[in-house]
């Protein structure tokens, strides 16, 4: 095979995505034939190359694993936490291939989280020009009045820059109404920024959809795999172009 950025080859291989497999690089925990690098330009052939990291041999993986988890409050989306926290990896224990979020939902978000072995597919999925869409159900201590709803829909100014626009409407009213969100970015506690923005804090929020990956019936904790259908359609979705308007094609 002809040579690959090492990164690349980490993520191909199921090791981590590629942006992470970048920082494996950095910190020097990756070796190639012996000799660590740490350039990000570096380039190797796994087939020829005897590529490590942390000591472990890289091999190549032969079946793509692709699961939709129902992640509980209270846990976080990496595959282990310095602070001893539980991380979604305790409700993946069943799968034998080594697999890791794509993305990640907040500490306090639940809901529906992608992990998987292909670093490509996590790559697609969670690149910024890609704009997968990624619905939400948020319940709020408050609400918002029909021109803070258009400010949220148009994007808030956050940290220097706008939001992307997204979409927005009340499914239940109340005291502390509940709203539908739909996001085509995902920025760290977007939402909750958002709403707080407006003087609103975020009492619960739950992603029950990922482009056209549903989170149905799954129960906080449980996990299924994605039907063949369901992974063609989101790589599908993915690639598919923006025009200038910044609409999809």
């Amino acid at each position: 095979m002809a040579e690959e950025r090492l990164q690349k080859i980490l993520s191909r291989a199921g090791i981590t995505s590629r942006r992470k497999a970048e920082q494996l690089i950095l910190e020097g925990r990756v070796t190639v034939n012996g000799s660590p690098v740490t350039t990000l330009g570096a380039k190797a052939d796994l087939e020829r190359d005897h590529i490590k990291v942390n000591g472990k041999l890289v091999r190549r993986q032969h079946r793509m694993v692709y699961v939709a988890l129902n992640k509980p409050d209270s846990s976080v989306s990496t595959l282990s936490d310095p602070q001893g926290r539980t991380t979604v990896m305790r409700f993946l224990r069943g799968i034998r291939q080594r697999i890791y979020p794509v993305g990640r939902l907040d500490y306090h978000s639940e809901g529906l989280l992608l992990c998987t072995n292909d670093g490509e597919f996590s790559n697609r999925i969670t690149s910024a020009v890609s704009h997968v869409p990624k619905t939400y159900l948020v319940k709020v201590n408050g609400t918002l009045t029909e021109e803070q709803e258009r400010i949220f829909r148009e994007g808030v100014p956050l940290f220097g820059r706008r939001t992307a626009p997204a979409r927005l409407k009340m499914i239940k009213s109340a005291a502390n109404p509940w709203y539908e969100v739909t996001l085509i970015e995902g920025r760290q506690n977007q939402i909750r920024l958002m709403f707080r923005y407006f003087g609103l804090m975020v009492e619960k929020l739950k992603r029950v959809r990922i482009g056209p990956v549903a989170l149905g019936s799954l129960k906080p904790g449980e996990y299924r795999m994605l039907t063949a259908g369901e992974v063609a359609a989101l790589k599908k979705r993915a690639a598919r172009p923006r025009s200038a308007n910044g609409r999809h094609s």
